[in-house]
């Protein structure tokens, strides 16, 4: 008799990395994947059973997570930390009802220390889970090419490439995270998993200036002075994964890599 396919839940299921898990897990035929989102299903199928719900409304959590053995919560609320901790809470409050046996947080290296508001609500998150009692593992990433990518096109139209002087970043590949978090899925809860980095520390200067190679256009890089707390953090490395730069994809080979793509 074939053993029954472990369910797993995808919240953010729709965002950059969550995307990349779900077409990860649809891929075994041993895992169940659900999604849960606050988008209507595709009209292209992606293998996985869809239900519309909201983490900050906690509405479709427990519909979701109905038979559920795994979740993996990659939803975020980047303009809220409040709001990042409301649905964090409803989500590990509705996971821990189901009797859900391995809880999975994506979070980011450096929340201790960067002061940014976002980064103190994926903190107090992390407190949450630790404090609920669940089966857990929480993995701390550097940031995503994505995010340095977005960065950088918000001054498309600028004659320069500000950027915020003495920044330190490590970068890594979205896909390679959830590579990581498919992995961790199918291991047994480790509470605090090993950070995650990108293969190279980089200066925000020497990103910005691939970024400007790579697309074509060429146009300086000037640094601008940033004072404060949150800027001091980032000069001084805090966001690094120090010892750990599992990446394998470089900044430049993600650049060169998004330009191949079809419609890009």
């Amino acid at each position: 008799m074939a053993n029954k396919p472990t369910q797993t839940l995808v919240t953010g299921g729709t965002g950059t990395l969550g995307r990349l898990i779900v077409r990860r897990l649809a891929d075994d035929e041993d895992t169940e994947v659900r999604v849960l989102s606050r988008r209507a299903a595709p009209a292209q199928g992606d293998g996985a059973k869809w239900i519309t719900g909201d983490l900050a409304a906690d509405r479709g959590l427990d519909r979701a997570l109905e038979g559920v053995d795994t979740v993996v919560h990659c939803a975020h609320v980047a303009d809220s930390p409040v709001g990042e901790v409301s649905a964090g809470a409803n989500v590990i409050t509705a996971a821990a009802r189901a009797g859900v046996s391995h809880f999975i947080y994506i979070s980011i290296v450096g929340i201790d220390y960067v002061p940014l508001g976002y980064y103190k609500g994926k903190l107090a998150v992390e407190e949450l889970i630790e404090e609920s009692g669940l089966p857990s593992t929480i993995l701390r990433a550097t940031q995503f090419h994505e995010l340095l990518d977005w960065l950088f096109g918000q001054a498309g139209r600028l004659p320069v490439v500000p950027v915020p002087a003495g920044f330190w970043f490590q970068p890594v590949a979205a896909d390679e995270v959830a590579e990581r978090l498919v992995g961790i899925a199918r291991q047994e809860p480790a509470g605090r998993a090993v950070d995650m980095g990108g293969p190279e520390v980089r200066s925000i200067e020497s990103l910005a200036e691939s970024y400007e190679h790579i697309r074509g256009r060429g146009r300086p890089v000037k640094r601008i002075p940033f004072p404060g707390e949150i800027a001091g953090a980032f000069r001084s490395g805090a966001s690094l994964a120090a010892g750990h730069a599992d990446g394998r994809q470089t900044w430049e080979e993600y650049l060169s890599a998004a330009e191949e793509e079809p419609g890009e």
